[in-house]
């Protein structure tokens, strides 16, 4: 992976033993094999990817402190800290982007949107760590220029699966996206033309929580889809500072709908393929940030903990949690489903392996554990046809919605 087009050197082999300590227990194959089942507990898939050093971080002579083992575990070693932990996959410095793609399951999950589940993934990590790249790899800068396919992240390899798996299975999908972003504490749609401003985020006992008056547009192409991609990208809030020349201000987003047109006797499945991608967690001292930077980091930080909250007493077993408080912040409230609720959820948690970066890095790897301890109960979302559909979509050439998207209600 070389996120800002920076290569880092490769991970060095590592002799140590792979026992994982308690608490840190690999899943069973069956786990990781089977895949969920309607209906029954199933938990987070968490999967791992370790950037390579950045030129600058070898240039002023940062120790690698992340080491792979294989088979799923990673193991930290410095002065005062010597840990190891275990998730569904590890994707070192070396690791391709399609790599990542066939080995987080990202193919399933696309699968499962099509049956009419609602599908999350979201990445996590300190800001620099590569979540942005690992999920769109270096953004072209207009459709005449194209980002190079090797690169490409999870979401335009999601929407080709998706676009094959729906030519391929004969089905007649509609397909639509839609793209918001969460900057500070305010939920602004990416693909409404003109200024951005802030959106209701309500909630119902039908539907759980959604944003009033968001756009979505149908796509029935590769090219429409990265079209809207890359518009709303563009607008996203993003600012330079002393560890991330591009770093993202603001929680991100993308969602694509997908509905089936069933016989006229036969319910439709309403199924979600959602991206998340979550602004980095950092230090206003280490990032050199003031004014209006630190201002976001300090938003960005609290959301993230309101997240970190409710992940840690997901983690709890059912009958020992007390009340998860989603309410917390905006973040929250629209991953409510994703985390506790009927959806499927990919996390892929994205570190450094510098040395400089240990605290951090430590930091996540503590909040990926605890989330693979998460578990919801994935419930397929089926309409009858007898239930005139909620939603209004416009064309991908189209003019703003008028009234509000509504997401598929609650099993």
């Amino acid at each position: 992976m070389e996120p800002k087009g920076e290569r880092g050197g490769e991970p060095q082999p590592d002799s140590r033993p792979r026992t994982l300590p308690r608490g840190q227990e690999r899943p069973s194959p069956g786990e990781e094999q089977g895949g969920p089942v309607e209906g029954k507990e199933t938990r987070l898939r968490v999967v791992l990817r370790v950037r390579p050093l950045t030129g600058t971080e070898t240039r002023r002579g940062d120790q690698q402190v992340v080491h792979s083992l294989g088979d799923g575990a990673v193991h930290v070693s410095a002065a005062r800290h010597d840990a190891t932990f275990g998730f569904s996959a590890v994707f070192d410095a070396g690791a391709s982007q399609e790599a990542v793609f066939e080995g987080s399951g990202m193919r399933q999950l696309v699968e499962l949107a099509m049956d009419g589940f609602s599908c999350t993934v979201f990445a996590f990590g300190q800001t620099g760590s590569g979540k942005t790249y690992t999920l769109m790899g270096p953004l072209a800068q207009s459709e005449t220029q194209p980002a190079s396919p090797a690169l490409l992240g999870l979401m335009q390899r999601s929407f080709t699966c998706l676009l094959e798996q729906s030519r391929s299975r004969g089905s007649d999908l509609a397909l639509s996206a839609s793209y918001l972003e969460i900057y500070k504490e305010q939920v602004r749609d990416l693909l409404s033309p003109g200024p951005p401003c802030a959106l209701p985020l309500r909630w119902s006992k039908t539907r759980g929580f959604y944003v009033e008056n968001q756009l979505s547009v149908e796509f029935e192409s590769m090219e429409a889809i990265v079209r809207l991609l890359l518009q709303g990208s563009q607008r996203r809030r993003t600012s330079a500072h002393a560890l991330n020349r591009h770093s993202s201000r603001s929680h991100a987003l993308l969602t694509v709908h997908v509905r089936s047109r069933a016989a006229s006797t036969c319910p439709s499945k309403q199924g979600t393929l959602c991206f998340v991608d979550l602004a980095g967690s950092e230090r206003v001292k280490e990032t050199g940030s003031s004014g209006e930077l630190s201002v976001e980091a300090n938003s960005i930080n609290r959301s993230l903990l309101a997240l970190g909250h409710c992940i840690s007493l997901l983690a709890k077993p059912r009958g020992k949690r007390t009340h998860i408080p989603y309410r917390d912040s905006k973040l929250t409230r629209l991953l409510a489903r994703s985390l506790g609720g009927s959806g499927i959820t990919l996390m892929v948690a994205c570190i450094s392996p510098s040395s400089r970066c240990l605290s951090e890095t430590l930091s996540t790897l503590h909040y990926a554990s605890r989330a693979r301890k998460v578990t919801t109960r994935p419930m397929a979302n089926r309409v009858s046809q007898t239930e005139n559909p909620s939603e209004l979509l416009c064309p991908a050439a189209g003019t703003p919605l008028t009234h509000p998207f509504i997401h598929p209600p609650l099993p």
